[in-house]
């Protein structure tokens, strides 16, 4: 145990956060700064991908890049619900779009709240998407930009900082971008070179949307540096954990709003004091909602009983290799209502749909060059499974659904298991058949082509 963690724990048992009191690292409190894309994927340098995304990637370089990290829905505000909440979408109640009709059911489940009674003063500057007016999250602090795009947010973050707050704190700065509709590609951003996306074909129109993707999150990452630079210059990058994610996939066929890994599977970056320092990839099996957990433990502060998710500290200090045998994923309203659910373990992913539609759900994917291709090419008339089963060791891409295979029933069967233990040890409702959206809430019809289509109204 290093010097500095034994001093830190002493102090805990002195009377720390347990007493309501934030703990500390060489005297400062240890703050939060929790940053936050739209529809970024793993589609970032860090990752491996041509992005430009330098200030991430000195991000990643100082601190751990989760490599099998995951959100609870490849949807906005169900995911961003899950990470803040520790709980599955349907426990937390948030089953779709804050901007539609959709809430949780209790505000009070947000870690801010938590957090308070340990003293940290809670800043929200720039894109909360979980709630239709953020006064009802109740942050003490809401800075409005002008937008949520990242030159907007980032000055806000950045003036807080600025100030030197004295006491610990939580600041959540989320940017609209990656989000479609994309800005035009820069002089950098040059389609001839650019690869579009592993599920999307390579053609003219699929390179150019990817270029405009490019130029997106430079723009996202020109944020991101503004904020870390705002921590150095203050001071305060020491003593703050920094945790850069996203909510879900990127906005192209095949990935936001569907359960494969190109859907669920997100960037996540920590980077703070400690075992969050070190330029570490780290590849144990995560999820968002192991992330509240994670600072309860790292801060001491006693875990609400709701938590679902589970504490990645025990990896992070070498203890072990994993803390999930599996995670889970789950889709009810984006757009348009598509139920389905799944699980995934190291080595298999599998995904079940509810409900008799075998059509693909159009308006859940966003408008764009890429989907128009698929469009155009007959996606209309492709057929989903009601049950896909991947392995995951030689099959990555997902291609090969083995649901059907015999050679595999023992595998389907196990992982049929390990969902409907999940399912009911989380009372779903999609147990007891379909579930409603809220009165008023905005949905899509299923067999409409686009989310920017007319929409109705929920009934009662």
């Amino acid at each position: 145990m290093s010097t500095s963690r034994r001093g830190f724990l002493t102090g805990l048992a002195a009377g720390g956060a347990l007493a309501g009191q934030a703990p500390s690292t060489s005297g400062k409190p240890l703050n939060i700064v929790y940053m936050h894309s739209h529809d970024s994927g793993r589609y970032l340098s860090p990752y491996g991908h041509p992005v430009p995304t330098p200030n991430l990637r000195k991000l990643a370089s100082e601190g751990i890049v989760f490599r099998r990290a995951f959100s609870a829905a490849p949807t906005c505000s169900p995911s961003r619900s899950a990470l803040l909440t520790g709980q599955c979408p349907h426990q937390n109640g948030m089953l779709g779009l804050a901007h539609r009709g959709f809430s949780m059911v209790d505000y009070q489940r947000h870690m801010l709240h938590t957090l308070r009674g340990a003293g940290y003063h809670s800043v929200l500057a720039g894109l909360q998407h979980i709630a239709d007016k953020p006064e009802r999250i109740g942050y003490d602090e809401v800075r409005k930009p002008r937008s949520t795009r990242a030159a907007d947010v980032a000055p806000q973050a950045v003036a807080f900082l600025d100030q030197k707050p004295k006491g610990p704190f939580f600041l959540d700065a989320g940017f609209f971008e990656t989000h479609r509709t994309y800005p035009a590609p820069t002089a950098e951003d040059d389609a001839r070179y650019m690869q579009p996306p592993v599920p999307i074909p390579d053609t003219p129109e699929t390179r150019a949307d990817m270029a405009g993707f490019h130029a997106s999150a430079r723009n996202l990452d020109r944020g991101i540096g503004q904020v870390l630079e705002a921590l150095e210059r203050n001071g305060l990058a020491d003593n703050t954990l920094v945790i850069s994610t996203t909510d879900h996939g990127i906005a192209f066929p095949r990935m936001k709003c569907n359960l494969t890994d190109f859907g669920f599977g997100v960037s996540l970056i920590l980077r703070g004091p400690d075992v969050f320092r070190g330029g570490k990839v780290c590849d144990a099996m995560v999820s968002h909602i192991d992330i509240f957990p994670t600072l309860c433990e790292w801060l001491q502060i006693q875990p609400p009983a709701w938590l679902e998710g589970r504490s990645i500290l025990p990896v992070l200090r070498g203890q072990s290799r994993e803390v999930n045998d599996e995670v889970f994923a789950e889709v009810n309203y984006h757009a348009s209502y598509e139920p389905m659910r799944a699980v995934r373990t190291q080595r298999y992913k599998y995904i079940r749909r509810y409900g008799e539609r075998t059509a693909p759900v159009l308006p859940n994917c966003d408008d764009s060059p890429s989907k128009t291709l698929w469009l155009e090419s007959g996606w209309r008339e492709r057929a989903l499974p009601k049950e896909e089963l991947y392995d995951l060791i030689f099959d990555p891409g997902e291609q090969c659904n083995l649901a059907a295979d015999r050679a595999a029933e023992r595998n389907l069967n196990a992982m049929r298991g390990r969902l409907d233990a999940w399912m009911h040890r989380t009372s779903d409702p999609l147990l007891s058949g379909r579930v409603a959206a809220p009165p008023g809430a905005k949905v899509n019809p299923v067999d409409g082509t686009s989310p920017n289509e007319p929409v109705v109204d929920a009934k009662q």
